[in-house]
């Protein structure tokens, strides 16, 4: 089985609350959480790639890189039906067009919040001077 890397910013409530309550069918592996903000070589990776982490969180399977609506989609694809937010996930985003229509909505939420906390962005792609939104 890949491995199963979802990397996205732990800072974020929402970004955390999504991560710890989302659950891999068993015969798909397991899932690991990675806080974008430790760094390390699988956000060299991301980086490498030209993914901003800002933008979308990244699911990693074995080789393959999925970034922000279509990290979603696969997560709800291979998600369990266990549970009323896993059937609600799975309901919700396995339609890659309904995943691409909310994930900017997502997104400008978890901006809000982090800008209401007075968080920095991660800015792994370095695209600005202050790191502030």
């Amino acid at each position: 089985m890949p491995e199963l890397l979802l990397i996205y910013d732990k800072q974020c409530p929402f970004c955390d609350r999504y991560a710890r309550l989302v659950r891999i069918r068993a015969s798909v592996g397991e899932l690991r959480l990675v806080d974008a903000r430790e760094g390390g070589a699988v956000m060299d990776e991301v980086t490498a790639a030209g993914l901003d982490i800002d933008r979308g969180m990244v699911l990693k399977m074995g080789t393959r890189l999925y970034y922000g609506a279509d990290a979603m989609q696969v997560l709800a694809l291979l998600s369990t039906r266990s549970g009323c937010f896993n059937r609600f996930n799975y309901g919700l985003f396995r339609s890659k067009r309904v995943s691409a229509l909310l994930y900017p909505l997502l997104r400008a939420c978890r901006n809000l919040a982090l800008k209401l906390m007075g968080r920095t962005r991660i800015d792994n792609l370095h695209l600005t001077d202050d790191g502030r939104f």
